[in-house]
C-alpha cells in the first residue's frame, strides 16, 4: 500500500516503514524473545469485544457494526476484501479513543472494532498461581494467543463470521460464550501487541501508531486505576516502573518502525485523524464493488432452465391459487388463505429434496414396515425479511422444534447495491440443512446474498434449499450460476422482469399485499424490506 506520512500537529515526520533489504523482518525476530514473568492481573473482569452493541451512534449517523455491503460479485465470487486498520500502542496512550474518532470521521455504515484484551490465553495452573501473586506478565507477547487472533482477523477480512473469545480477567480464562462478529466495510484492530507478529502484520492494510508521552500514560493509568479499580497510588506506581514501562520499551516502542502512520498526542490529534481517513476513503473507493444490475438481467437471456430447479407440478388446484393471489382484486383475507395454503404445498416439496435413510419400524401388529428418516443432524429455517418470515408458519407445522434464522437485506437508494442489514442466525448452523426462504425472486440479488451468508458462517452449499412462492427466470439462472450447488424450489417460473425489476406478470408487492401495508406509487422488487429479488 502507498504509505503517507506521520503528522504531529507542529511537525510531520517520515513514515515508518519496513526496509527492503529485511532489516525490518529481522527487527520483528527480537521482539519476541522467551517469556519472563511480572506484572499484576487486570482489574476488569471480562474482556470488552468492541463489535457490539451492533450500533454505533456518532454526531453524523448511525453504524452498523454487524452488517455490511455486498462482498461479492454476480458470479457469486468473492470480491475486494475488508480494509484493515491496526493501532498499536502503550498501554493508555489512546488506541480505543484514536480507533473511534476515525470511524466517526469516515462516516461509512459498516465498521467492525477488534480489540486485542479478547485474545489472552488461558493460563494453566501453575500459571494462575503466578497471576493471583502478580507474578505473571500479562504485557509480553507469550500472553497472546497470535493463532487464534491470526485465523480470526484473516477470516473476518474475508467477510465471514467469526466467534470472538470473551476472557475472564478474574478467572484468567474464557467465559463459555463467544460474541460473534461477521465482516464490514473497515475493521480496526487495536491492541498493544498488534505489531509483535508477522502473520498478523501481513493482514493489516494500515499501521497506525499512537505515541502518547510516557507522563501522560502514567496519569491516565493513575486516574483510571485509583478511580474506576480502587487500587491505591503507590502500588499503580509500582506496576508501571516495574512492569508496564519496561515491557512498552522492550517490546511495543520498537514497532513503531513498522507503523505507516505515527499519531503523537492520541485523539486529540486531530490533523493527523483527517489524514487517515482521507487515505481510508481513497482505498475504499478504489475496492468499490458496483452491482451491475444490468449484467445480471443480461448474464443468462435464452439459457434453458438449471437441473437444480424444482418446479412444483402445475396441477388444477395450483394453478386455481395462483389465479386467485395474482389477481390484483383479490381481498387481503383470501390473498393470506391461499398463499398459505401454497406455502405449505412448497415446504412439503423442498423436504422431499432433504436426504434420508432407511428405517425399519414395528406397526402396533406386530409386523415390521420398512421406511424412511430424514438422514441429517437437523433443519433449520432462514428467513429473508419481511416477505419471507411469512412462510415460517408452514415450515413449523411440518418440521416440529424446527429451529429460525432471520436476514434482513435492503438495497442502498444511491448504489442500487443489496446490504444486509440484520442477522440472527441459530448457533452451530455449519452442521444443518438450512431451507432459505423468500416469498418472491425477481433478479436474485438478495437471495444470493443470503446464499453467501450462509456460506461465510461455513454452511456447505449443497445443503442449501432457496424455496419460494414465485422466481423470475432471471433470479433462477443468477442464484444457480453463482452457487451450482444450491437446490431451489419454486411454484411458478415467470419469464420476464421488467425495467423496475417487477416480475412479469408476477404477484406485485407481496409483503404490501400479505400485511397490508400500501407500497409508494412507484415501488420497486429491489426496494422494499422483502426485496422480490
Amino acid at each position: 500500500m502507498n504509505t503517507i506520512p506521520s503528522y504531529s500537529g507542529a511537525r510531520i515526520s517520515g513514515c515508518w516503514t519496513l526496509r527492503s533489504d529485511g532489516s525490518g523482518q529481522e527487527s520483528l525476530d527480537r521482539l519476541l524473545p522467551s517469556v519472563s514473568t511480572g506484572l499484576s492481573p487486570r482489574k476488569r473482569t471480562t474482556s470488552q469485544c468492541k463489535s457490539e452493541p451492533p450500533l454505533l451512534r456518532t454526531s453524523k449517523r448511525t453504524i452498523y457494526t454487524a452488517g455490511r455491503p455486498p462482498w461479492y460479485n454476480e458470479h457469486g465470487a468473492q470480491s475486494k476484501e475488508a480494509f484493515v486498520i491496526g493501532l498499536c500502542g502503550g498501554s493508555a496512550s489512546g488506541k480505543t479513543t484514536v480507533a473511534r474518532k476515525i470511524i466517526e470521521a469516515l462516516d461509512v455504515p459498516w465498521v467492525v472494532l477488534l480489540s486485542m484484551d479478547s485474545f489472552y490465553k488461558v493460563l494453566s495452573p501453575e500459571q494462575q498461581t503466578l497471576a493471583a501473586s502478580n507474578d505473571y506478565n500479562f504485557d509480553h507477547p507469550d500472553a497472546f494467543d497470535f493463532d487464534l487472533l491470526t485465523h480470526t482477523l484473516r477470516k473476518l477480512k474475508q467477510g465471514k463470521s467469526v466467534k470472538i473469545p470473551v476472557y475472564d480477567f478474574t478467572t484468567h480464562g474464557r467465559q463459555k460464550e463467544w460474541k460473534t462478529v461477521y465482516g464490514a466495510s473497515v475493521i480496526i484492530f487495536e491492541g498493544i501487541m498488534s505489531f509483535a507478529d508477522k502473520k498478523l502484520l501481513q493482514l493489516l492494510d494500515m499501521k497506525i501508531f499512537v505515541d502518547t508521552d510516557s507522563d501522560i500514560r502514567l496519569v491516565r493509568r493513575l486516574r483510571r486505576d485509583i478511580t474506576d479499580r480502587g487500587r491505591d497510588i503507590e502500588g499503580v506506581i509500582k506496576q508501571y516502573n516495574k512492569f508496564v514501562k519496561p515491557a512498552f520499551e522492550q517490546y511495543i516502542e520498537p514497532t513503531m518502525r513498522l507503523a505507516d502512520i505515527v499519531v503523537p498526542r492520541g485523539g486529540g490529534n486531530m490533523v493527523a485523524i483527517d489524514l487517515i481517513v482521507q487515505h481510508v476513503h481513497s482505498q475504499l473507493e478504489e475496492r468499490k464493488l458496483r452491482w451491475d444490475m444490468a449484467a445480471l438481467a443480461s448474464a443468462h437471456q435464452a439459457q434453458p432452465l438449471p437441473q437444480t430447479l424444482s418446479v412444483l407440478e402445475s396441477t388444477p388446484q395450483v394453478r386455481g391459487m395462483h389465479t386467485i393471489i395474482r389477481n390484483k382484486e383479490t381481498s387481503r383475507d383470501e390473498f393470506i388463505f391461499y398463499s398459505k395454503r401454497l406455502m405449505r404445498l412448497l415446504i412439503e416439496r423442498a423436504l422431499s429434496f432433504l436426504p434420508s435413510q432407511a428405517h425399519v419400524v414395528q406397526t402396533p401388529q406386530g409386523e415390521d414396515y420398512e421406511g424412511r428418516t430424514f438422514h441429517g443432524k437437523r433443519i433449520t429455517g432462514v428467513s429473508i425479511l419481511r416477505a419471507g418470515e411469512t412462510m415460517e408458519p408452514a415450515l413449523r407445522a411440518v418440521c416440529k422444534d424446527v429451529r429460525i434464522g432471520k436476514i434482513l437485506i435492503q438495497t442502498n437508494q444511491d448504489t442500487g447495491e443489496p446490504e444486509l442489514h440484520y442477522l440472527r442466525l441459530p448457533k452451530d448452523i455449519s452442521e444443518d440443512h438450512v431451507i432459505l426462504m423468500d416469498c418472491t425472486v425477481s433478479t436474485g440479488a438478495a437471495a444470493m446474498m443470503a446464499v453467501r451468508v450462509l456460506l461465510d458462517h461455513d454452511v456447505q452449499e449443497d445443503k442449501i434449499l432457496l424455496v419460494s412462492l414465485l422466481m423470475a427466470e432471471m433470479g433462477v439462472h443468477s442464484v444457480a450460476y453463482a452457487f451450482p450447488q444450491v437446490k431451489i424450489i419454486t411454484t411458478a417460473v415467470d419469464k420476464k422482469v421488467n425495467d423496475l425489476f417487477h416480475i412479469i406478470p408476477g404477484i406485485g408487492n407481496f409483503g404490501d399485499r400479505y400485511f397490508g401495508t400500501d407500497a409508494p406509487p412507484d415501488w420497486s422488487d429491489e426496494e422494499m424490506d422483502e426485496p422480490s429479488c
